[in-house]
């Protein structure tokens, strides 16, 4: 890495990775998840869980994917083991993500890193990201505060779910399933922009969705979805090492 490059980095992590930031980055997301935490939340409703119990397993699981699954399981009288091990599959995708954005922070402790990955979302995850372009590391109180800043909207959304969900039934009827997946297009159209390699990212995202399609007659769609992620990202890495 040149010198001038190395002297951005360096300007970049310095002035740009405060707690307050990460909050003020962190808004892009607050709407989508306002809109999937109350719809989670509404779908815990509907299954029987109360207000405290759902309050619970927003602060203690924190993953709205799971907490989906938890629910609709619950409603059909699951067993607890199956529930475990459905919930422990779908959150497998947490070390990919976690490997992934490891190398930024590998200045700090063990236990600083563990506090980060505690909180870490596939959301907060594009957002940092997106922020890593062209930079060796992130902020670590940059990173507690787009963390913190979720996790807290996510509780917040669930609990007004939970709360006005006696009185809406129909979550897809106003959109709301929708919300989680425009969210995700948003944060991947920004930094598939900011990179400026639309042409490795074309052939990755292309490539995740084959892969899903055709794992998807053999696997389970949450195995399929971890198929899917890991050999796109490999043919990435061959794609990005070969040229």
């Amino acid at each position: 890495m040149s010198e001038k490059v190395q002297n951005m980095n360096r300007e970049l992590d310095a002035g740009e990775d405060g707690f307050i930031q990460g909050v003020k980055d962190c808004i892009p997301t607050l709407l989508g998840y306002l809109s999937i935490g109350f719809a989670a939340g509404v779908v815990g409703k509907t299954s029987g869980l109360s207000i405290m119990e759902i309050t619970l397993m927003s602060s203690m699981i924190y993953a709205g994917s799971a907490q989906f699954i938890m629910a609709g399981m619950i409603a059909s009288h699951g067993s607890a083991a199956a529930i475990i091990l459905t919930v422990f599959i779908v959150n497998l995708r947490h070390l990919l993500l976690s490997a992934a954005i490891s190398p930024y922070f590998r200045r700090l402790t063990s236990f600083k890193t563990m506090l980060i990955g505690t909180l870490l979302t596939d959301e907060t995850f594009g957002v940092a990201m997106n922020k890593a372009t062209n930079r060796t590391s992130l902020g670590e109180t940059w990173m507690h505060g787009l963390n913190v800043t979720a996790y807290l909207n996510w509780i917040i959304a669930t609990i007004a779910g939970s709360f006005f969900g006696q009185w809406i039934t129909d979550p897809e009827k106003f959109g709301l399933d929708f919300a989680l997946t425009g969210m995700f297009i948003g944060l991947l159209v920004l930094q598939m922009v900011s990179r400026k390699k639309v042409l490795k990212d074309m052939i990755v995202a292309l490539s995740a969705v084959a892969i899903m399609v055709g794992a998807s007659y053999f696997l389970s769609t949450s195995m399929a979805v971890i198929a899917a992620t890991v050999v796109a990202a490999t043919i990435g890495m061959v794609v990005e090492k070969w040229k």
